[in-house]
């Protein structure tokens, strides 16, 4: 009888009681939530603080200049770390510019024009190319495609535009080497294919199918539907998969340290030899000492500001996109 009064009642409400919130097990669930959040900010404000103050000495010494100036003298102990800046933000621009296009096209075929047989291989090729170290990338990039970019498209390019204006002055290598600015944004561009593909081939698998049918059904072409309704419908997730590569980009050591020339100038070609900030410390941070060592510190405290520079443009960029 019991039981049937019980079943009658379950019948009644559509579902049991439940406990009401507030036991010992929501407090704890909730105090660990909270540590876990509070624990993390305090590991990134110990990050900064530490390398804020290990930077102080060299911005006290050289104040604003020290961000405008390209010298880098350690026998005279003059540090400026415009060099620096200006290869990272150009090599991680080239990246993206190559890297970007590249990445939404591997997500369209695979989504779109893919055949079922050939997807699963495809997706995990291009997965496979995010799980390579970087220093791997760095030695294929040094000992095998920069001797074939050297020689064939440095030289014949620049023979090509010697003299010209504007582009003589950015595509021309004095030295080809192989080694410089484009080949460090090459190499990085082929580092943020995984991340950005695969993020925007997942987004876009999310789609629903009835948009699809729905604008095939209206006579619109592949490009059209990919063009109109799959990126709009996307382009939140697009902006955080790019500004994932970027992040990517500016941040990337040992890869960019083996192509980039490691040169302290700044050059008009980006086939010319130059310097990112994380190549800069990966180079000399073993040896420092005094004023270099607060330099190094000062260039990290500057890329940390550029990444979160770059995370705040993404904030706005997508908060932008879902009101329009």
């Amino acid at each position: 009888m019991a039981a049937l009064t019980e079943q009658i009642s379950l019948a009644r409400t559509g579902s049991p009681a439940r406990k009401k919130p507030g036991g010992l097990g929501d407090q704890l669930f909730r105090a660990a939530s909270y540590a876990s959040a509070l624990l993390v900010l305090l590991f990134l404000a110990g990050i900064l603080a530490s390398i804020a103050y290990g930077g102080w000495p060299a911005f006290r010494e050289f104040g604003f200049g020290f961000v405008t100036s390209s010298a880098w003298n350690i026998g005279q102990e003059q540090y400026g770390a415009l060099v620096a800046i200006v290869g990272t933000l150009v090599s991680a621009l080239l990246a993206l510019v190559i890297g970007v296009p590249i990445s939404i096209g591997i997500a369209v075929y695979l989504t779109q024009l893919c055949p079922g047989w050939a997807r699963k291989p495809v997706s995990m090729t291009i997965e496979l190319l995010a799980s390579v170290p970087s220093i791997i990338y760095g030695m294929w990039g040094l000992f095998i495609f920069a001797p074939l970019f050297a020689h064939y498209v440095q030289m014949p390019v620049s023979s090509l535009v010697e003299g010209l204006p504007i582009v003589g002055t950015l595509f021309y290598a004095r030295v080809p080497s192989g080694v410089g600015i484009l080949t460090a944004g090459i190499i990085l561009a082929i580092m943020i294919v995984p991340f950005v593909a695969s993020i925007t081939r997942d987004m876009l698998d999310q789609i629903p199918t009835v948009l699809r049918e729905s604008a095939y059904g209206i006579g619109c072409t592949t490009w059209e539907v990919v063009r109109h309704v799959l990126v709009p419908q996307a382009s939140v997730s697009i902006i955080g998969a790019v500004m994932l590569g970027l992040g990517r980009a500016l941040g990337e050591t040992m890869a960019v340290t083996f192509v980039i020339g490691n040169a302290n100038r700044l050059s008009g070609s980006i086939f010319d030899p130059g310097s990112t900030i994380a190549s800069r410390i990966a180079n000399e941070f073993n040896e420092a000492d005094g004023l270099q060592l607060n330099s190094l510190m000062a260039l990290g405290c500057i890329l940390f500001v550029i990444t979160f520079v770059v995370l705040i443009v993404a904030r706005l960029l997508v908060r932008r996109v879902k009101v329009a």
